[in-house]
C-alpha cells in the first residue's frame, strides 16, 4: 500500500483541454513516476482513493498520476466551480489522514497492458518509441491532466491508449496527429501513421 504521511495536504486545480475534466493537484506524490486509470467505478478495485471518489454521483473516470488526480464528471451534471471545493475538501481530509492510495498488489493481478517501459523482448522501432513517448510526450500530456500509453506497433502504425485528460477530449486528436504522429514521422522514419486506441 501507498500511504502518506501526516503533512499538511494543499490541493489546487487546474482547467484542462476537455472541458468534462479537472485537474486536481497536491503538495505531495500520490503514485511517484507511474500513473493509472480507472476509466469507470468497476475498475477501481486496486485504489482505496478511487473508490472513494466514486462516491460522488457525478464523477465519471479517474486518473492518478505522480502528484495530481485528474476527474472527469459527467456531461449532464451540474459545473466545476460548484463541486470543486467539495472534491477539495475530500482530497484534502483524505491525503492528511493518511489514506491509502494504491493497493501494489492487487494492481500486480491485473496487469496493465499498456506500458511505455521498455522491455526486452522489443524489437529496435518499438524501444525507440516509447523512449519518445516517455521523453517528450509524457511531460507535455501529463501538464494537462492526462497520459498517452504505447499499446502496440504493427507495420508502420502506432497504437496509443489516451488517459485522464486526453481520453475522450476533443483537442487530443489534434495533438495526438498534428503533434505526436508528425514528431514520430521525423524522427522514426519507421512510423507511417499514429491512431487512438477506444477505450
Amino acid at each position: 500500500m501507498i500511504k502518506t504521511g501526516n503533512t499538511i495536504i494543499s490541493i489546487y486545480t487546474e482547467m484542462t483541454p476537455n472541458p468534462e475534466t479537472m485537474k486536481f493537484v497536491a503538495n505531495k506524490l500520490l503514485y511517484p513516476g507511474k500513473s493509472i486509470d480507472f476509466p469507470d467505478e468497476s475498475t477501481a478495485g486496486p485504489s482505496p482513493l478511487a473508490k472513494e471518489i466514486f462516491s460522488f454521483p457525478f464523477i465519471k473516470s479517474v486518473f492518478i498520476a505522480s502528484n495530481f488526480i485528474t476527474l472527469t464528471k459527467t456531461t449532464e451534471t451540474e459545473d466545476w466551480q460548484d463541486v470543486i471545493p467539495a472534491i477539495k475538501q475530500f482530497l484534502k481530509e483524505y491525503l492528511e489522514a493518511g489514506g491509502p492510495i494504491i493497493n501494489e498488489d492487487e494492481i500486480a493481478q491485473i496487469k496493465q497492458e499498456a506500458s511505455n517501459t521498455v522491455a526486452a523482448d522489443d524489437d529496435d522501432v518499438v524501444k525507440r518509441i516509447k523512449e519518445l513517448l516517455d521523453n517528450y510526450v509524457k511531460p507535455a500530456v501529463e501538464m494537462d491532466g492526462g497520459a498517452i500509453q504505447f499499446k502496440s506497433y504493427n507495420e508502420g502504425t502506432v497504437n496509443l491508449m489516451l488517459q485522464g485528460s486526453c481520453s475522450g477530449c476533443p483537442s487530443s486528436m489534434i495533438t495526438l496527429k498534428a503533434g505526436i504522429e508528425g514528431m514520430m514521422k521525423r524522427m522514426i522514419p519507421e512510423v507511417k501513421e499514429v491512431v487512438a486506441e477506444a477505450e
